[in-house]
C-alpha cells in the first residue's frame, strides 16, 4: 500500500463552466477545490483547463477540440490521469479514456476513492462500499471487454451453459445490485443499534451536540480542545470520516455528548448523502449543531451556504444553531466579523474565545436544568432509581427518609416535584443576578 506523502498519480484536472450545468458548472474555486482534492488522495496536479461553452458536448463533454489539446498535453507531462471537476456520463468517461489513454475520473469518483482510502471503523467502510456500488452501476458498460461476451454461445462454454445464455454485463448487476441490498441491511442494523444509544441517551436526559462544517474547518481541532479526543487533526480535506462522539463536562450540572461529523463540500455526489445518513442522521436528532466556519478561508461565505443548504437537505435546518468561527489567530486583528447571540468567533488552535463558546451553549442546553434537595419517603424509593437513570444524583442521606441532593430535567422534576425540600440551582442563579 502506497505511503500518505507519495505521488501516486500524475493528474491533469479538467472543468467546463456552462450555463446548463448550474451548481455542476466549473469555475476557478470549485478547480482550486479539486487540486487539494487530489493532493489529498495522493496525486500531483500537473495541469490545470478550464473551458468555457455554451452546452456541454454529448460525446466528449468538452468539445473535440479541446480533448485532443488535453491528449497532447498528457503525452507532453506524461500524466496518467485526467480528473474532471464536473459529473460525466459514463459513455463519456469511457469515449475520453479511449481518447486520452489514460484513466479518467470526475469529482464523485474522486471523493469516494479518498473516503475509500480515509475510512476506518466498520461503519464507515459499510458507508462508503455501498456508495462505490451505487456509483459503478450505471457506469459498467464498456468498462470491461469482457462484459459483452455471451457466456453461452460461444461453444466453449461448460456443460449446461449453452443456450441464449445471459451477458457477463446482466450477471455484474445482479450481483452490484446484489451487494446494495446486503449493505442497505448493514447499515440498516446499524441506525438501529444509534437508535438504541440515542434513547438512551434521552432517557437520561443527555444533549446532544453535533460539529458540522466545511471540510478542514476545524472540526475535529474544537473536539479535541473541548474534551482531549486526541482525534488526527490534519490540514488536508476529509481527513475525518467517521463519527466521533465524546462526553464534554460543561459545567457542575450538565455533561453533553459532542459529536464529530464528516466535512461537508460542495458538489457533495449525492451517493455520498444518501450512503452517510447513518452518520449523518445524528444532525436531525441534535439537541444543538455547531456550525464550525473557517474564517480566514477567502471562500467562507460560500462554503458557510453550502453547509447550510446540506444540513436543510438533511432535515435539520430548523435545529437550534451556534455559528462558530474558527481560525481567528489567522485573520487580522482590525477584519470585521460577524455578531449575535448565537456567534462565537474562536481558535480552536489556540483556545482563544473557548470559555465564551462553553457560556453559549451552557445558555442554549441548560434550559429547563435543576439542581434539587428532595426527602423521600422509604416507599417511594423508586424514585432515586428514577433520578439515577434519568438525572444525576449528587449525593443521598438515609435517616428519617431518603434526602437526596440531584440535577434532574423537566420531565423527572415533574415526577419528584412534590417531595421537593429545597430547589438550589434558582436560588444561585438569583443571587448571581
Amino acid at each position: 500500500m502506497p505511503e500518505e506523502n507519495q505521488i501516486r498519480d500524475k493528474v491533469v484536472i479538467v472543468g467546463l463552466n456552462s450555463p446548463v450545468l448550474k451548481s455542476d458548472s466549473a469555475d476557478d474555486e470549485s478547480m482550486e477545490e479539486l487540486s487539494a482534492l487530489v493532493e489529498t488522495a495522493g496525486g500531483s496536479v500537473e495541469g490545470v483547463a478550464l473551458q468555457n461553452r455554451p452546452a456541454p458536448d454529448p460525446r466528449t463533454f468538452i468539445g473535440e477540440g479541446k480533448a485532443e489539446e488535453i491528449k497532447e498535453y498528457c503525452k507532453n507531462v506524461e500524466a496518467s490521469m485526467v480528473i474532471f471537476d464536473n459529473d460525466l456520463s459514463p459513455s463519456q468517461m469511457r469515449v475520453l479514456t479511449e481518447l486520452f489513454g489514460v484513466q479518467v475520473l470526475d469529482r464523485c469518483g474522486l471523493i469516494l476513492d479518498i473516503f475509500a482510502r480515509r475510512a476506518r471503523t466498520s461503519e464507515g467502510r459499510l458507508q462508503v462500499e455501498l456508495a462505490q456500488y451505487q456509483y459503478l452501476l450505471p457506469r459498467l458498460t464498456g468498462m470491461w471487454t469482457h462484459l459483452e461476451r455471451q457466456a453461452g454461445t460461444s461453444g466453449r462454454g461448460p456443460i449446461g451453459s449453452k443456450g441464449p445464455g445471459e451477458t457477463q454485463l446482466e450477471t455484474d448487476r445482479r450481483h452490484i445490485r446484489r451487494k446494495i441490498d446486503k449493505l442497505r441491511e448493514d447499515l440498516e442494523d446499524v441506525r438501529r443499534v444509534r437508535n438504541t444509544q440515542r434513547r438512551q441517551r434521552q432517557k437520561r436526559e443527555i444533549p446532544v451536540a453535533a460539529i458540522v462544517g466545511y471540510t478542514n474547518a476545524g472540526k475535529s481541532t474544537l473536539l479535541n480542545y473541548l474534551t482531549g479526543a486526541a482525534i488526527p487533526a490534519n490540514d488536508r480535506l476529509f481527513d475525518t470520516l467517521d463519527t466521533t462522539s465524546r462526553v464534554l463536562r460543561l459545567n457542575e450540572f450538565q455533561d453533553i455528548i459532542i459529536s464529530d461529523t464528516v466535512g461537508f463540500i460542495r458538489k457533495l455526489p449525492h451517493q455520498l448523502i444518501e450512503a452517510f445518513k447513518a452518520t449523518l442522521e445524528e444532525l436531525e436528532y441534535a439537541d444543538l449543531i455547531l456550525h464550525v466556519i473557517d474564517i480566514s478561508h477567502p471562500e467562507w461565505e460560500h462554503q458557510r451556504r453550502v453547509v447550510e443548504n446540506l444540513i436543510s437537505e438533511l432535515g435539520a435546518g430548523e435545529l437550534p444553531r451556534i455559528d462558530i468561527y474558527n481560525k481567528i489567530d489567522k485573520i487580522s486583528a482590525d477584519e470585521i466579523l460577524p455578531r449575535g447571540p448565537d456567534i462565537c468567533r474562536i481558535s480552536a488552535r489556540t483556545g482563544d474565545g473557548i470559555d465564551n463558546l462553553l457560556n453559549i451553549i451552557s445558555k442554549r442546553l441548560n434550559q429547563g436544568l435543576r439542581r434539587v434537595k428532595i426527602s423521600l419517603p422509604y416507599d417511594k424509593g423508586n424514585l432515586l432509581e428514577l433520578l439515577y437513570q434519568e438525572g444525576r444524583v449528587e449525593r443521598v442521606d438515609y435517616g428519617e427518609s431518603i434526602e437526596i441532593t440531584a440535577i434532574c430535567g423537566p420531565a423527572a422534576y415533574g415526577k419528584i416535584r412534590p417531595y421537593l425540600a429545597r430547589e438550589i440551582m434558582n436560588e444561585e442563579s438569583r443571587e448571581e443576578s
